[in-house]
Parts: structure tokens; sequence; C-alpha cells
């Protein structure tokens, strides 16, 4: 009986500390800290968008028109919203932040994953593509064998970077970490893993939960 009690109050607390911090704290988490930037990044907003200048390109991040942006500090970018009592405003506050940041790491030292190709006979080749450069074509395509009965081609895109250390590892760089997703996810959708035997093309750090066979 006690211990149902405590399990009731300690319900009844949570729910009043998080009605709290709604009404209370119309704070995104994320969208409150502020963006530090290395001199070598330059920062240009205006009314729908911040361009973001770097030693590896230049990008921009759309901006809508309920955030504003200040510099608090030197190389120090300060974000916020109009009105937090929104919840779009809210949610786009933490987003934008991220975006922002996002894009100052990929123009000064960009990103890069690992995909793993985990099985028997898997392994990947960087060969010259036959169609060669040209519509977003880096000249350059995967040669990858995946226990099918054919080799699976994938052209690269040019603003992927790729290499291919051992024959069942492939690295892949972007400054673009959303691009740089997508293509990782192109790669995965050939061979998902699967979760008896755990073969299959993982990328980066992914974990597969995996199964026990049942015997009858």
């Amino acid at each position: 009986m006690i211990v149902r009690w405590q399990a009731e109050a300690r319900h009844a607390l949570r729910s009043l500390h998080c009605s709290a911090a709604v009404c209370a704290g119309l704070v995104s988490n994320i969208g409150k800290k502020p963006i530090v930037y290395p001199p070598t990044v330059t920062l240009e907003p205006t009314s729908t968008t911040i361009a973001v200048k770097g030693p590896l390109g230049e990008t921009a991040v759309p901006l809508m028109p309920f955030m504003k942006l200040s510099n608090t500090a030197p190389n120090t970018l300060a974000v916020a919203v109009e009105n937090p009592k929104e919840r779009k405003q809210r949610a786009m506050w933490g987003l934008t932040r991220t975006l922002i940041h996002n894009a100052i790491v990929g123009m000064t030292e960009g990103f890069t994953t690992p995909v793993y190709l985990v099985g028997v006979g898997y392994r990947a080749a960087l060969e010259a593509d036959p169609r060669g450069k040209g519509e977003g074509r880096s000249g350059q395509r995967l040669n990858m064998k995946l226990g099918f009965s054919h080799s699976v081609f994938v052209s690269v895109p040019d603003y992927i970077k790729i290499e291919v250390p051992q024959p069942t590892k492939i690295v892949l760089g972007c400054t673009d970490k959303h691009k740089l997703g997508l293509f990782a996810a192109q790669i995965r959708r050939w061979r998902p893993p699967e979760p008896y035997k755990g073969k299959g093309i993982i990328v980066g750090n992914e974990r597969i939960r995996m199964k026990t066979v049942k015997k009858k």
C-alpha cells in the first residue's frame, strides 16, 4: 500500500513539474544556447536567410520571419524568436539554431561518417563512372558485392567525398550534414541490417537489436 502511494505521489510530482515547465519555462533548451564560431567564418544575415562563409565554401540557412539574430559577443551569435508562447516558434527556435551550427561546422571542418559492409563476401570498390562527370555526378561510382547475383553500382554525387580504405569500409564526407545522411541512407537501402545474423550495411554507430531464432 505504501509503495503504491509513493508511486502515485511521484507521478503527480512529475505531472506538476511538466505542466509548470510548459507554462512558465517557454524557452527552447537548444535554441537558447549561443553559437560560438571561429574568426574564419563570416555570417551575413538577411530577412529570409543567413549566409555562412568559411574555408570549405559557402551555404545559406533559411530563416522564418519571426526569428531574431544578434551578436552578444565577438564571434558569438544568439538566436531568439518574437513570441516563445507560440508552439511553432518554439519548435523553429531550436531547429534554426541547430541548422546554423551545422552549417558553421560544415564550412569549417565538414562531416564524415563510416559505412560498414557486414556479411560473407560483402565488399566495395571505388571506380570510375562510365558516364563521366556531369548532372551532379563526380565521375566516380561504388561497385558493391552484397550477396546478389549481380553487382550494385551507386553513382557518387559531386558534393560527396568518398574513400574506400578497406573492402568492407566506406568513408563518406560532405560539408552538408543533411546531404551526407541522404547519400548514406541511399547506400544502406540496398542491404538494411537484418536482426538475426546482423548482416547488412551499417552506417556510423548504428546498433542492431539482435533477435533469437525460435526453434521448434
